[in-house]
């Protein structure tokens, strides 16, 4: 498969890296050779140093009836027409970064009959997404939905304390609509089986039933965490307003900093009973006398992951409870949970995984990234004369690497089990190391 990439930003290196490394024929195009460059000597990719949007580079021998096209440069009206012309020129898929509110919802459809766009992202709207779910359930690290919220996932720390470690995991009282699926010890993945057992500062990854996952939660979860009512942004950009306006609907008390008046004056506009507050988050006269110390959560959202770091650490050193951060930069999210930041999430990891899980196709619905990319939680169809179909799981020959950890079936959710046996249109959700995702993916494809 050929994708072309317009777009050697940070966003564009990451869906690079992630896509050479599955085996993809990547080019990347963008008219700045020096970001080309980072990515020539990093990535094995083809690069074209030319401009995106020119019906001249769309016919390029390399980019003209390519699979996919993924623009994802700084402008939406760049990445619009990079679009528009790919289809000119036989590109079957395009993907676009779009980052203008009015085409999120229904405008998508405006895009996709106008631009012929496909696929739209909007990171900064699907970080504020993924920030509200982990707020509204507070002992987690990371939440995830699959099967339109059949199937949860849940990761949380394993606290020394907690009553669930040195026990055989298939001695815990564990209901059966609930699975540990995942281990993450020491930065290593485990795939867990019944004679292996939690320790303390584990990272562990629940999943089942919403319902059950969230009253059975109470007994794994870090502390004695309530409901968070009351919420601190450092950061009112795009992510720090949706967010804002999300939790305020949700009716937790909002409090939003930031320096830039304009951007107050925007997310005080969307707020009801929230407050937009036009100052320097890193003024400790101004923190205490906003009570970060009552903060439920503080959740930093500049554009600086120097900052980001420096005001989640203050924030925890006056009193806040639980801290998140929004990172650029991959490889900053394990150094920032090592130094004491409760949870770091990449926002080029959480638009990267929409990409890879269109790219992969062949049923897969979605793709949850975790750990730094280490590991993926995938929901995938089971496909006519895929290899799992119609044999018990202990028979399926599959990678050890793989766990299916949960599967739905007529709209109902059940965690199987080695006799279970898939069926052609089971939603199977799945763990696997991120390295052999595209040889797992083969047992839930179709053959040609």
């Amino acid at each position: 498969m050929r994708i072309v990439i317009v777009g050697a930003g940070k966003l564009g290196y990451s869906i690079a890296e992630l896509l050479s490394k599955e085996e993809y024929d990547v080019i990347v195009i963008d008219q700045n050779d020096e970001q080309l460059e980072a990515i020539r000597n990093n990535l094995d990719v083809l690069t074209i140093t030319a401009n995106g949007a020119s019906p001249v580079t769309m016919n390029h021998p390399d980019v003209r009836g390519a699979d996919i096209l993924i623009a994802v440069t700084e402008s939406d009206e760049i990445n619009m027409v990079a679009c528009m012309m790919a289809k000119k020129h036989n590109v079957t898929y395009t993907i676009a970064r779009i980052r203008d509110t009015q085409f999120l919802g229904e405008g998508q459809e405006f895009l996709k009959s106008t631009f012929a766009i496909d696929l739209t992202l909007n990171p900064d709207f699907i970080m504020a997404n993924e920030i509200h779910r982990i707020i509204m359930m507070p002992m987690a690290l990371n939440v995830e939905e699959f099967a339109n919220g059949k199937v949860q996932l849940i990761e949380t720390k394993i606290q020394a304390h907690s009553p669930l470690i040195n026990t055989p995991l298939q001695d815990l009282p564990i209901p059966p609509s609930i699975l540990i699926g995942l281990i993450f010890r020491n930065h290593r993945m485990l795939i867990p089986h019944g004679n292996d057992i939690l320790e303390p500062l584990d990272n562990v990854f629940f999943i089942g039933d919403p319902e059950t996952l969230n009253s059975y939660s109470k007994k794994f979860m870090q502390n004695k965490a309530e409901k968070v009512s009351r919420v601190m942004i450092i950061g009112a950009g795009r992510t720090g307003r949706y967010l804002a306006s999300m939790l305020d609907q949700q009716n937790v008390e909002v409090k939003i900093i930031d320096t830039n008046r304009e951007r107050c004056r925007l997310v005080a506009e969307k707020l009801d009973n929230g407050i937009a507050i036009c100052g320097d988050g890193t003024n400790i006269d101004l923190l205490t006398e906003e009570g970060i110390e009552n903060a439920d959560m503080v959740v930093c959202l500049t554009t600086d992951d120097k900052l980001n770091l420096m005001l989640a650490l203050l924030a925890k050193q006056l009193g806040a409870t639980k801290t998140i951060v929004r990172v650029n930069r991959n490889e900053y999210v394990d150094l920032m949970e090592k130094v004491g930041v409760d949870i770091a999430l990449s926002t080029r990891l959480l638009s990267a995984s929409e990409v890879l899980a269109f790219v992969r196709s062949g049923g897969v619905v979605s793709i949850s990234l975790l750990e730094g990319a280490k590991a993926e939680a995938v929901e995938v169809i089971v496909q006519q004369g895929a290899t799992v179909a119609g044999k018990p799981l202990a028979k399926a020959a599959l990678p050890q690497e793989c766990l299916v950890c949960a599967c739905v079936r007529d709209n109902k959710a059940f965690i199987p089990n080695g006799d279970s046996v898939l069926q052609v249109g089971d939603r199977a959700i799945l763990f696997t190391a991120t390295e052999h995702s595209k040889k797992v993916m083969t047992y839930f494809q179709g053959r040609p």
